[in-house]
């Protein structure tokens, strides 16, 4: 099993680290936090991914929160407070989203008028057109979400804001967040374009896309153009088959909630066969599914997210986890 892979120029290991869970609800205290990822950066993680809004939003709607920006300048300062070879580590983060609580977000119609503009905003100073809607993601049972906010302007301020969060001149790897109903897709992946015109970013990636979307992202971005960021497990097996595409086409597939989910339900039983390997093998079941998700494409990334230290090295056990042809026909296909 070929346990490295190329992304963004980096030759890293395909088991990353996403930091979404040291970030948002449920998150550890910071020391606990910059000590999970200096535990996984010494087992040998080198790929961290982050996103501007992985934060925790402290006011109703889309309120500007007290700790904007927590989760990159988290990144920037374990990277910062680390020993080791921070040029080896690629990370990444993602644009075009809000956190947002409880309340879904319509839009109020927002005057022409520059005279007006601080009409039709939400508290962060967005501007809104009229009619428009915004993709809202929660998890069920939580005051806490997502809303899309994929405009070009937005995505390349927040691109802008993201570097100096990670304190850094370009960023590693910029994926688009997530599709925008409010917003044509070529207008975002754009947006992507011009921020690699402009050096703000090295690469681009594009998250939460079928296959129609991966085709005209690549038609617009072109070879700057390098990842998809879907969501992939046993209890998500890529219906659409974005991963087939992606090594049609030569791109990682990155998957994010790969052990199904941190704050959504997902359903259990997709993770029996594995529960009955690990216990052959006297591992964690997590450890295994990670394992198979590196059979299932070369260029496949996976990045579980960890709340401590004991999590974060379990999971990076996995690229030292050689499952047998028995095991794997035990397994999904």
């Amino acid at each position: 099993m070929m346990m490295n892979g190329e992304l963004a120029g980096f030759t890293i290991p395909r088991l990353g680290m996403g930091t979404m869970a040291l970030a948002i609800e449920g998150r550890p205290d910071r020391d606990t936090a910059i000590r999970t990822i200096h535990a996984g950066l010494d087992a040998g993680v080198r790929y961290l991914d982050t996103a501007w809004s992985y934060y925790l939003p402290s006011k109703p709607g889309t309120g500007t929160a007290e700790d904007l920006g927590y989760g990159e300048k988290l990144v920037r300062d374990a990277l910062a407070s680390w020993n080791g070879p921070r040029d080896e580590v690629l990370v990444a983060t993602k644009t075009g989203y809000r956190r947002t609580m409880e309340v879904p977000a319509f839009v109020a119609p927002v005057s022409d008028s520059p005279e007006s503009d601080t009409q039709g905003r939400d508290s962060e100073g967005c501007s809104r057109r009229p009619g428009e809607e915004r993709q809202h993601l929660q998890a069920a049972g939580s005051q806490y979400g997502w809303m899309a906010d994929s405009r070009p302007e937005t995505m390349i301020r927040d691109a802008k804001e993201s570097a100096l969060h990670l304190g850094v001149d370009t960023l590693d790897l910029l994926y688009s967040h997530g599709p925008d109903p409010a917003v044509p897709y070529e207008d975002q992946c754009g947006a992507l374009k011009q921020l690699l015109d402009e050096g703000v970013i090295k690469y681009a990636g594009i998250s939460r896309v079928n296959n129609e979307q991966i085709d005209l992202a690549r038609g617009i971005i072109g070879s700057g153009l390098v990842a998809v960021q879907n969501q992939f497990s046993p209890s998500h097996p890529d219906p659409e088959h974005t991963m087939e595409h992606c090594a049609e086409l030569g791109l990682a597939f990155v998957c994010w909630s790969p052990l199904g989910g941190f704050l959504d339900t997902f359903d259990q039983s997709a993770y029996d066969p594995f529960r009955t390997v690990a216990a052959q093998r006297g591992c964690s079941y997590q450890r295994v599914v990670l394992a198979w998700e590196l059979t299932r494409y070369e260029r496949l990334f996976t990045i579980p997210s960890a709340r401590n230290p004991q999590e974060i090295n379990d999971s990076f056990a996995a690229t030292q986890l050689q499952l047998t042809q028995e095991e794997l026909a035990m397994l999904p296909c």
